[in-house]
């Protein structure tokens, strides 16, 4: 069941008017735990209810560690250890055992040796990587002693499997949402409303945006052979938006649905393209999982702690196992080193290139950067980050070399593109350089123009909002302004989802 869809609607419509009439007439915070578990498990089950028992044993295995860790202080270590290892175990297995097989079997066929691993036919869990996080992170809390165990095993079983954010975060901390669900929520007008603009504003960006660009994209990385190399710079600026529209999208749907029950979720994209370095976009990238890979790897490696030489292996270490969790793939895993030498030579580097940038005036005597420094280092933290994106949506690492040969003849392409203007016009050269109207680009010339018109509508509200929260910005508009603005949200979404692409499943669904 996915959030852009209809069957979805109908689900939440029908669980929020249950959760409600109970907050009011029965205020029973047992029934309303009851249903929200229920509805849940049955959100998880459209998916495929066989994979119930893992999550199930994943909530039975740190919930029972939780209680073994208070009641047994001097082996509380080997608890946690023996939680971890259960549920990273199962992980493994169902995201990397095909991942480890298949590359143990290309080493053994250099050496003549065929099938050393057999293959097996497992279908990835749906958020099997979230929820797993999410309950570690609980285990770890209780162990750290941050957090007092739950008892009440409804109570925590909600926690691991709350259906907004079970198959694509945010990755809850326990000290913020477990509380939440021991107190029951009545319908608020002004919070209900801001749930729903919130989720109106992710389906925007997932349905209209997200899956608009996804035509270009993927028909351009999934025939290569066929591509340009300006086709495939602009499939990878297209992807850069898509990934973000699609991921936010589905946080802001997450934490807007949340909102409207009365829970409140931690924010999990903060305008990363206005990010002025690699260091600062993990600020605003995927948040919850930075953090968590923060608290829970990075610092209990030694973090920064024990010389400059450890804290760099522990950030490589960190940005290759973040590489390693997006997916069985050595795309993936390119992609967390790129990151993590990034941050590695970002670091190493700051304090010359800060010495450099005060000598010749683009830094002022307070630290603070001058307007065309800033803009210059949003414009190359971009870029550094779509070129990380390339490995990122590379279908394999095949694809990689050819991709950057593809790039490589840009300059080539650009000459002939001017020497065709005169002859054939612009507009006929340009569909030539960009594959428009070509089969496997998915758009048209028209096509390219909405495309370029929704990033700019993206780029504006960023903009616009990045000192103060759209919700913010949109209560102080007159009635006549706010209503036209969510007319024009929902027309388009509704007119999108009909015309265009239907239901189309989220990216982070695959991790």
């Amino acid at each position: 069941m996915l959030f852009n869809s209809i069957e979805f609607l109908v689900f939440f419509l029908i669980v929020s008017s249950l959760y409600f009439a109970n907050t009011y007439f029965l205020r029973k915070n047992f029934i309303s735990q009851l249903l929200l578990l229920a509805s849940s498990l049955y959100f998880y089950a459209c998916w495929n209810a066989k994979y119930l028992c893992l999550i199930l044993l994943s909530v039975f295995v740190t919930y029972s560690s939780g209680i073994l860790m208070e009641k047994k202080p001097p082996v509380k270590k080997f608890i946690l250890f023996a939680s971890l290892f259960i549920n990273l175990l199962i992980l493994v297995f169902f995201k990397y055992s095909n991942f480890i097989g298949g590359t143990i079997n290309s080493i053994g066929s250099l050496f003549g040796t065929n099938k050393i691993v057999p293959e097996f036919n497992i279908l990835l869990p749906v958020g099997i990587s979230f929820y797993t996080f999410q309950a570690l992170g609980y285990s770890m809390d209780v162990y750290r002693g941050t957090l007092k165990a739950e008892r009440n095993l409804l109570t925590y079983t909600l926690f691991v499997t709350f259906f907004p954010q079970l198959v694509a975060g945010p990755i809850e901390r326990s000290t913020n949402l477990l509380p939440q669900f021991k107190s029951d929520y009545k319908f608020d007008y002004a919070r209900v409303t801001d749930g729903l603009k919130l989720s109106a504003w992710g389906l925007f960006k997932k349905i209209v945006i997200s899956d608009y660009l996804a035509l270009y994209v993927n028909g351009i990385y999934n025939n290569l052979p066929g591509a340009t190399g300006a086709s495939v710079l602009l499939a990878t600026f297209y992807f850069s938006i898509q990934i973000f529209c699609d991921f936010s999208g589905y946080s802001d749907i997450a934490i807007g649905v949340s909102k409207i029950l009365g829970f409140s979720l931690m924010k999990n994209f903060n305008k990363p393209y206005f990010s002025v370095s690699i260091v600062d976009f993990w600020r605003n990238w995927h948040i919850s999982l930075s953090l968590w890979f923060r608290d829970y790897l990075y610092i209990p490696l030694g973090g920064n702690r024990k010389g400059v030489a450890r804290r760099y292996i522990n950030l490589f270490i960190t940005f290759l196992v973040s590489g390693l969790w997006h997916g069985a793939n050595f795309t993936f895993i390119l992609w967390g080193v790129i990151h993590g030498l990034y941050q590695i030579i970002g670091l190493s580097t700051i304090k010359a290139r800060n010495r450099l940038l005060a000598r010749i005036g683009l830094i002022s005597s307070d630290g603070q950067c001058r307007t065309g420094l800033l803009l210059f280092r949003i414009g190359f933290t971009y870029i550094l980050v779509c070129f990380a994106w390339i490995f990122f949506r590379a279908n394999n690492i095949h694809d990689i070399p050819l991709i950057f040969s593809k790039i490589g003849n840009l300059f080539t392409e650009l000459k002939a593109f001017l020497s065709c203007i005169p002859e054939y016009g612009l507009k006929e050269s340009l569909r030539a350089l960009l594959l428009l109207e070509h089969g496997l680009s998915g758009h048209a010339m028209t096509e390219l123009i909405i495309s370029f018109f929704y990033v700019f509508i993206l780029f504006m509200v960023g903009l616009y909002t990045r000192k103060e929260s759209g919700l913010a910005i949109i209560r102080r508009k007159n009635i006549v302004i706010r209503w036209l603005c969510y007319y024009a949200v929902m027309i388009i979404i509704v007119y999108s989802y009909f015309t265009s692409h239907g239901e189309t499943q989220f990216i982070y669904f695959q991790f």
